[in-house]
């Protein structure tokens, strides 16, 4: 089968997208399958073909985070998607290179898939000057709602997608699929000794010390905030339990000042910027993952640690409560309190208690190998080729 995946960002980026295209094309083409990768490119001055993604010429974008955004409408795009022949086209962003694959499908008479990765409600401030928020939320709301229409299949990675389809009016069904986790990576391991004593020597943590982890955009809609005002009233220095804040974005330095003020950066620390293929490292520091975000369909970067083995803690969150489960293979809070109990509970499980939820953590993490994503995927591909089969059939 050939397959064209779109979306608009895929070269030099790191998030939950890029990841999930990225894992999905490997699992794809692990099975035999070719894949074309349609994406943008800020610094591309003309359409070209290399190592199975297509290039698209855009303009960079500075309000989400210099990325570029291509337009909708190019014959050259075009000509190289046609001479591709995909079976299927599978767009993953709403933007300029995933209104060109919905373009491309009706034009090529293919089937389309098409999957929703974010929950723009609380994302409309990255591209929308905040007088306008009500207005683009509105017109956004009416244009998902056109691309949800003209697919032939809906996925989304957690219900929370379904539920927002739903509440768009969009009455099709909704195929729940998990992000993918690149398992080759991130593998069940220990940090090499020597690095982890130069790390804690280097923010000064006691070789005791319980480390915990956040990994992702430090945008205001994954409430990082949350997590360092929880940590204030809840963490006490004694309790020698620290924080990691890894990754950047446009909040960061809202949340070092508010790390500053709440008297926390001496077990709160700010990592920065890693890349993709070091942050296993950082995850087998840690004992356990911790999230206070509310927005994220599926987290990826939680996904990968719990790869590694870390339960989770996460604040409790009603559409995806089925994620952790509370006492398995991690714990859910909903107050600061709650947090800081979860957290000492963690820190004084005896080895056995450990291993075995580390062991839950692990067997559940099967389901999100990338080989088993991408086959649940093309069983949507192969509906939809069977469906649309059958119309042509009838049309005739």
């Amino acid at each position: 089968m050939r397959i064209a995946l779109f979306t608009e960002m895929y070269l030099n980026a790191i998030n939950g997208v890029v990841t999930h295209v990225r894992a999905l094309a490997r699992g794809l083409r692990s099975m035999g399958h070719e894949v074309l990768i349609v994406t943008a490119d800020a610094s591309a001055g003309y359409h070209y073909l290399k190592d199975g993604v297509l290039h698209c010429p855009a303009l960079r974008v500075r309000r989400i985070y210099g990325y570029g955004a291509a337009l909708p409408i190019s014959s050259q795009r075009l000509a190289l998607i046609r001479s591709f022949d995909p079976d299927i086209i599978h767009i993953h962003t709403e933007m300029g290179v995933g209104l060109s694959g919905l373009a491309a499908a009706k034009l090529l008479r293919k089937p389309l898939v098409y999957t929703l990765h974010t929950m723009y409600d609380n994302y409309i401030y990255y591209i929308s000057p905040r007088p306008f928020i009500r207005a683009a939320t509105y017109f956004s709301h009416k244009y998902l709602k056109l691309l949800a229409k003209s697919a032939n299949a809906l996925i989304g990675p957690s219900r929370k997608c379904e539920e927002f389809f739903h509440t768009l009016g969009v009455e099709k069904a909704v195929t729940v699929i998990r992000n993918p986790v690149e398992m080759e990576i991130f593998t069940p391991l220990a940090a090499p000794a020597e690095e982890e004593r130069a790390f804690r020597t280097a923010h000064t943590l006691t070789p005791s010390a319980m480390l915990t982890c956040f990994v992702g955009r430090l945008g205001s809609e994954k409430n990082v905030d949350t997590l360092i005002r929880f940590w204030q009233e809840a963490v006490r220095p004694e309790d020698d339990i620290c924080l990691l804040i890894i990754g950047d974005g446009p909040a960061l330095p809202d949340l070092q000042n508010l790390a500053r003020q709440c008297g926390v950066t001496d077990r709160v620390i700010f990592v920065g910027k890693v890349e993709h293929e070091k942050l296993p490292f950082y995850y087998r520091l840690c004992k356990a993952y911790i999230t206070a975000s509310l927005t994220d369909t599926d987290s990826i970067s939680l996904l990968e640690g719990m790869a590694t083995g870390l339960p989770a803690l996460q604040l409790y969150d009603q559409l995806n409560e089925d994620r952790v489960r509370d006492g398995e293979n991690g714990f859910v809070f909903k107050t600061a309190a709650e947090m800081g109990e979860k957290l000492r509970l963690v820190r004084d499980m005896t080895t056995d208690a450990y291993t075995r939820m580390r062991d839950i953590v692990l067997g559940a993490a099967d389901e999100v190998r990338a080989d088993n994503v991408a086959a649940n995927v093309l069983r949507i591909y192969q509906q939809c080729l069977f469906d649309s089969g059958r119309k042509r059939k009838r049309a005739k």
